[in-house]
């Protein structure tokens, strides 16, 4: 049996400034914008070449066995690049607030890239959710 994860929801308080922020920050498509039902509107957004996409969503009933997230508490959602100063360049050009590119060393974490598979960089949206960009050898595809 095939399991793949496709979406995973990001709180937000406000979804306009949320979708251009992924949008226009971050290079993210937008794949959906819809009022599904009158009050319930979602937009879905995908990170180039990524199987994954982020949801965006309002008005949804919280369920009992998923309660909602408060924005900003969601932490570590993880992109990888295979250029890592290309992507900080990408970002910031884009007036993206990006952490310097940091390795994990001996003392913990140290600024400059490490080696293979060592080098990072951190990111906020406009709610406090955290991203990491993380350095890969080669694309997904290739691994």
């Amino acid at each position: 049996m095939e399991m793949t994860l496709e979406v995973i929801t990001v709180p937000a308080t406000d979804l306009d400034r949320s979708k251009r922020f992924y949008e226009e920050g971050c290079g993210f498509k937008v794949d959906l914008d819809q009022e599904v039902v009158p009050g319930v509107r979602i937009i879905q957004i995908t990170p180039p070449g990524s199987r994954c996409s982020i949801a965006l969503i309002s008005g949804v009933p919280e369920h009992p066995d998923q309660p909602s997230m408060t924005p900003g508490s969601l932490q570590g959602l993880q992109l990888c690049v295979t250029d890592i100063a290309a992507a900080r360049a990408a970002f910031t050009e884009r007036s993206v607030e990006v952490s310097p590119i940091q390795h994990v060393g001996a003392g913990g974490w140290e600024d400059g890239p490490g080696e293979e598979w060592n080098s990072f960089m951190f990111f906020k949206d406009p709610d406090g959710n955290g991203w990491t960009v993380q350095e890969a050898p080669a694309p997904l595809a290739e691994r």
